[in-house]
């Protein structure tokens, strides 16, 4: 009895370490800023000299500025003292009826906060159910978009939007899925992608020939 007690609670501690390890290592030092110079290959960016950090390194401006519909990602690409800390964040700006279609960031969650406007807002879970959970969201509202699952945010208002999202990784990712189906390097064969989306295999290289 005692020896299938100890087996279950290895197994209950391997089945924890495994969720542990299944998201971004916490830091084992106090910072490790990104040195972009580095030619080392690792998970993430290689470590700059302690010594030479500088405030720079943990600082970014310009997240107040608005240009139309765009997308202002805030990640270890543009503060390198966020290299190995598992955050980020990103502005999104909306023109009236402007559409952050179907993408994915695969390796975060995502928390997005409306700031101005009116945004729909919606995510679909995986294959088993592919059920849509959507809503209108407003200014102050608050929405999570789970890990790797496929959202997007639409304007419904007749004026600009903002919005601010944080991300659990310095560097999430993104998938659109239309270029990522369409527009692929070399392309996916248009007769599976006829299969997939039922339609005539004309219209899918028609689609693939706009990306």
């Amino acid at each position: 009895m005692a020896k299938h007690l100890v087996l279950l609670s290895l197994a209950v501690v391997f089945a924890f370490s495994c969720l542990a390890f299944a998201y971004e290592p916490s830091p084992l030092q106090d910072f490790c800023v990104a040195d972009t110079t580095s030619s080392a290959r690792v998970n993430g960016l290689a470590c700059k000299d302690p010594m030479k950090v500088q405030a720079d390194d943990f600082f970014f401006s310009g997240l107040h500025i608005a240009v139309g519909s765009s997308l202002k990602p805030v990640n270890v690409a543009q503060i390198p003292g966020l290299n190995i800390l598992g955050v980020s964040m990103v502005r999104l700006d909306f023109a009236p009826w402007g559409i952050n279609p179907p993408h994915t960031q695969p390796r975060a969650s995502e928390i997005f906060t409306v700031l101005d406007g009116s945004l729909e807002v919606g995510f679909v879970t995986s294959n088993l159910e592919n059920r849509l959970f959507t809503k209108v969201l407003r200014k102050g509202d608050v929405f999570v978009f789970p890990v790797g699952l496929v959202h997007f945010e639409r304007n419904v208002g007749y004026g600009n939007a903002i919005a601010l999202a944080a991300l659990s990784s310095q560097n999430p990712g993104a998938i659109t899925i239309a270029n990522a189906v369409f527009g692929s390097n070399p392309s996916i064969g248009s007769d599976i992608l006829a299969t997939a989306f039922q339609v005539d295999k004309k219209i899918v290289e028609q689609i693939q020939w706009k990306f």
